[in-house]
């Protein structure tokens, strides 16, 4: 049965390959939540499917479970209630070696087919998992559809394609003849086995908990290893999903379901360290603090560690052949979920003598003015803003906001809140711009949330000689710039290739910085302190499985 998901969807992983080759635009998973790609009834089954899990325990047995755990609350202001199986962490290791037992024996072919299965069987409930993203991170709906469904999925294919690619790279049995001039050649077969590192452990995020979880899920699946799903106690529903029907589509194809395991557990618990540390967990995947992920690279040393962790971002603006387009497009990445994205911009670097544009010269503080006013347009229409900012994910954020506001710097733009026109009792904050100088400080921290800082430097120079010392020190996962200068770009680019970070230029239209393209854009370098690695390329997938070999002369039978 694996096989055969593996030739059914042969042809997807085909065109995957040629995507990620030429790096053109390519998705199989349609972003837009129309009716006419997902079906009339799509969206109310969806909505249907998320209410039917509220007030219950969540259909998803376990063996060994000794109680319920769950306390998500939608940030958009109601409990979920939904109660989940809790196992503990010795028994779920042991469950997950007896399942690598049998799926080590399956082979690429099968892992790959039941991974390609299972991402077009989570396309299909997208509506579903959308409601879930949304009413545990804060994302509005169209995001959370977006981001928690296609995108997510597009990642997760993108794993399997490289997966797929590595280990196709190393033919399964091979013949070797030597010569050996005057006497007879020595003949040899010899056959290659790619075989798993063992138990793979994935650590999710409260923000993006399908988006950022999906590419190490299905990386560690795809290279045979058995998989451990530790989500983040606020954001549960949306990855028990999906570890239900990667469990559904294992048991189809005749495996043990063990082989993909849920670790809900309370905030308190340290179900985390206890499964992190345990020398059987070979592969950890961790998305969130710096601190945490400091400390599963010092520690976890039985293990191949990938984390993407805290940076801070910075936008360095020259000049601008339309200083309102710029404004337009920084405004929306200042407002785009509240700023909790890895990738949103924090600090906008301007000389304070001030830059060209098509308006002609502008001082420092008619460039705030212009990034103000930009907010505050935006933003100026509540119902229409929050399906932009969403809400905040937890109260740490709201926190956060009211920390930098007491830092005494000036407001170009406050934080306010929105009023929701469907949750009353939404969490939601429109961005917080403050204008500050390059020598303070606190821009040298990542400022989590809608929270920016215009920063006048002594130059453009200056800009870029501290945006790249920032992202050697503190790490990035983007940088931007504005410039009419070709020299000046070239200056940029050149800096972002020293200090290892992703660079986009003159953003104006309808791309953004926060936002990445799979099988096109590389999210992270892992050439940063803010990520130790790639989504996705070969080196993100190739050490996650070895190839061991058997070699025999010709002529004897085995």
């Amino acid at each position: 049965m694996a096989n055969d998901f593996f030739t059914a969807h042969k042809a997807t992983l085909d065109r995957a390959l040629e995507a990620i080759a030429t790096r053109e635009y390519w998705t199989p998973f349609p972003e837009m939540p129309s009716p006419r790609v997902y079906g009339e009834e799509a969206a109310s089954q969806g909505q249907a499917a998320f209410e039917a899990f509220r007030n219950t325990n969540y259909p998803l047995q376990l063996d060994g479970a000794t109680k319920t755990v769950g306390q998500e609350r939608s940030p958009y202001g109601f409990d979920l209630n939904i109660r989940y199986p809790f196992v503990e962490a010795n028994q779920l290791i042991e469950q997950s070696s007896l399942a690598l037992d049998s799926w080590r024996e399956a082979g690429p072919e099968a892992w790959v087919g039941v991974c390609l299965e299972a991402l077009s069987r989570l396309n299909k409930r997208s509506f579903e998992i959308a409601n879930a993203v949304q009413h545990t991170s804060g994302q509005a709906f169209m995001m959370a559809f977006q981001a928690g469904g296609p995108h997510a999925q597009d990642r997760g294919l993108e794993a399997v394609t490289y997966a797929w690619q590595e280990m196709s790279r190393t033919p399964a049995l091979a013949n070797w003849v030597k010569p050996q001039g005057k006497h007879d050649p020595i003949d040899m077969q010899k056959q290659f086995t790619v075989v798993p590192r063992g138990i793979g452990l994935v650590i999710g995020c409260s923000t993006f908990p399908t988006w950022n979880s999906y590419p190490g899920l299905f990386a560690s699946l795809a290279t045979g290893n058995t998989v451990i799903v530790k989500p983040h106690p606020g954001a549960i529903l949306p990855l028990a999903i999906t570890v239900s029907v990667l469990r559904e589509v294992l048991s189809e194809a005749g495996f043990n379901p063990n082989v993909v395991l849920l670790a809900a557990h309370e905030a308190d618990d340290q179900v985390a360290q206890q499964l992190s540390l345990h020398p059987a967990v070979k592969i950890i995947d961790y998305t969130g603090s710096s601190a945490t992920g400091n400390y599963l690279e010092q520690h976890a040393r039985q293990a191949l560690v990938y984390t993407e962790k805290a940076g801070v971002n910075q936008i360095i603006i020259d000049s601008a052949p339309d200083i309102k387009a710029v404004a337009r497009n920084l405004a929306f990445s200042f407002a785009l979920y509240s700023g909790q994205m890895c990738t949103a911009p924090q600090n906008i670097y301007v000389p304070r003598t001030g830059i060209q544009t098509d308006a002609g010269h502008l001082s420092f503080d008619e460039v705030c003015a212009a990034l103000g006013h930009a907010v505050e347009r935006l933003c100026s229409d509540p119902a229409r803003a929050v399906e932009i900012t969403g809400a905040l994910q937890n109260d740490l954020t709201a926190q956060r906001v009211a920390e930098a506001k007491a830092l005494g710097l000036e407001v170009i733009v406050d934080s306010q809140p929105l009023a929701h026109p469907v949750y009353e009792q939404a969490r939601t904050a429109t961005p917080l711009l403050l204008k500050t100088d390059a020598s303070n400080p606190h821009i040298m921290q990542e400022w989590f949330g809608p929270i920016i800082f215009v920063v006048a430097t002594d130059s453009t120079e200056h800009s870029i000689e501290l945006a790249g010392s920032t992202v050697i020190e503190h790490g990035a996962l983007t940088l931007s710039a504005y410039t009419t200068n070709k020299d000046t770009a070239t200056a940029i680019r050149k800096m972002a290739e020293r200090s290892g970070v992703s660079l986009s230029l003159n953003l104006t239209g309808a791309v953004f910085i926060n936002q990445t393209a799979a099988y096109s854009d590389f999210h992270g370098t892992g050439a940063n302190p803010a990520a130790n690695a790639a989504l996705s390329d070969a080196a993100y997938v190739a050490n996650r499985f070895r190839v061991v070999q058997t070699r025999w002369h010709t002529e004897q039978t085995l």
